[in-house]
């Protein structure tokens, strides 16, 4: 069975690229709407990530969890967040390979509805596009298929990442739709 190499998705939030850009660029805050991502060990303060970027995700599925080392690879505010995966282990990131890239894209999608007691005058939508990439080229087809459906429980990672990535945006969409999150 050949491999699917990319999968994406997309969501309209009732708010602004900015404000989009400004919650997905900060690593530590992805637990808050990933199934699996408990969030990111990142060095100094809160603030949206820069190129260059390393920090340590930290994961879980079912009881399994594991750790990956990551460095961003994009940061346009307002525009595009990714990241690189590029090590992964049980407490500490040891074995060094390509695993995955993670990219989100946004793009302003119009003036928002207003809500219940809102009059929408200034608001913006935005579609964000959660892509992942399997960086893992240079697996056999055969050996990657066996080894996701060991992983997933039965299914390709392109099928489980698509899962996982519409919880995701599912997610993020509630949060920042919610009150609290600055809309524009």
């Amino acid at each position: 069975m050949t491999r699917t190499f990319t999968v994406s998705r997309s969501i309209v939030v009732q708010a602004s690229p900015k404000a989009v850009y400004e919650q997905v660029s900060r690593p530590a805050r992805m637990g808050r709407w990933s199934p699996e991502n408990l969030g990111a060990t990142v060095e100094g303060r809160d603030e949206p990530a820069r190129v260059g970027l390393v920090f340590d995700g930290h994961n879980k599925r079912g009881a399994f969890r594991w750790t990956t080392r990551c460095t961003v690879t994009a940061s346009d505010p307002g525009r595009s967040f990714a990241f690189r995966v590029h090590a992964i282990g049980l407490k500490r990131p040891r074995l060094r390979a390509p695993i995955a890239t993670w990219e989100y894209r946004f793009e302003d999608a119009g003036p928002a509805d207003a809500g219940p007691g809102e009059t929408g005058a200034g608001a913006s939508s935005t579609r964000v596009t959660e892509t992942w990439t399997d960086d893992r080229r240079r697996w056999p087809d055969v050996v990657a298929n066996a080894f996701d459906r060991i992983a997933t429980g039965g299914q390709t990672f392109a099928v489980f990442q698509a899962g996982n990535i519409d919880r995701t945006l599912g997610n993020l969409k509630k949060d920042l739709e919610g009150a609290g999150t600055p809309r524009t």
